[in-house]
């Protein structure tokens, strides 16, 4: 019984925000997580690793262990532990540990514990920033409304910079740098992106025509996936127009919000719906 009531206690101060020891046990570990971050951010600067190479190493392995620790106290508090493992802030929790073990094979895998920082996601549960996480959700059910839209265009862009990047490697050939169609297709990913790191340029006059016609083109292709967006985002989201309860003036016949005292347009007294 004593365990039962241990789990519980555990699992509403490391799970629930209601409690205050819950809600101070989160934003002590978002400050952990912050400056975990912050860590591995400084050590990857050559300068503050070879001289704070030991200090790094130390808070590092630190964090780490309170935050394995943490984990572990999560499945174990959890009423479903399999459940919360396989959940997205498990599976985070999960990654933001393995790093520094893998570190042991892998040296510079450490550097990849920045995937920490997507434990701040938190916040928005801790804080009740309830606005944040609607609009969030709007986001996420118009990338999902419009992900077949999103594959179509897609898979025609991916068509047509395969034949740009054949039509350029014929018209460059591989004495102007186009030494294969593969490579053709990177330049033409670069160009019709629009950002042109300049490693491979074309250099006869019509490879430069079909340049500047992949690159205006470039510009419309890109408009295109943030209108298809737009568009499923205004069939998300609610009208706050049709929302607002209205009625009609009696003298002229306009509609008026309930809340108004005086018709907008006559200036007609309005009996108050409370009335």
């Amino acid at each position: 019984m004593r365990n039962q009531d241990l789990r519980h206690t555990l699992y509403t101060i490391i799970h629930g925000t209601d409690t205050a020891a819950g809600r101070r046990f989160d934003v002590v570990l978002l400050w952990m997580i912050l400056l975990s971050t912050l860590t591995v951010c400084l050590e990857s600067v050559p300068s503050y690793r070879a001289t704070w190479s030991a200090h790094f190493r130390w808070l590092e392995w630190m964090f780490t262990v309170v935050f394995t620790l943490e984990y572990l106290l999560r499945i174990y508090s959890h009423p479903r532990p399999w459940r919360y493992i396989f959940s997205f802030y498990g599976l985070i929790d999960f990654f933001s540990v393995v790093p520094t073990f893998i570190a042991f094979f892998i040296p510079g895998f450490r550097f990849l514990m920045t995937i920490r920082v997507l434990r701040l996601l938190r916040v928005f549960r801790i804080l009740k920033l309830t606005s944040y996480i609607e609009n969030a959700q709007l986001i996420t059910s118009a990338l999902k409304a419009s992900a077949h839209k999103i594959t179509v265009f897609i898979m025609a862009v991916l068509s047509l910079v395969l034949i740009i990047g054949s039509v350029i490697y014929v018209v460059e050939g591989e004495e102007n740098g186009f030494t294969s169609i593969p490579q053709s297709i990177y330049w033409a990913v670069v160009t019709i992106t629009t950002v042109g790191y300049g490693d491979i340029t074309p250099r006869t006059p019509l490879g430069q025509v079909i340049s500047s016609l992949v690159m205006l083109m470039g510009y419309a292709i890109i408009a295109v996936p943030t209108g298809i967006v737009t568009v499923e985002l205004s069939k998300l989201k609610p009208n706050k127009a049709s929302l607002t309860p209205t009625r009609v003036c009696p003298d002229c016949g306009q509609e008026v919000k309930k809340r108004d005292n005086f018709c907008r347009n006559c200036g007609l007294k309005l009996i108050s719906a409370k009335a």
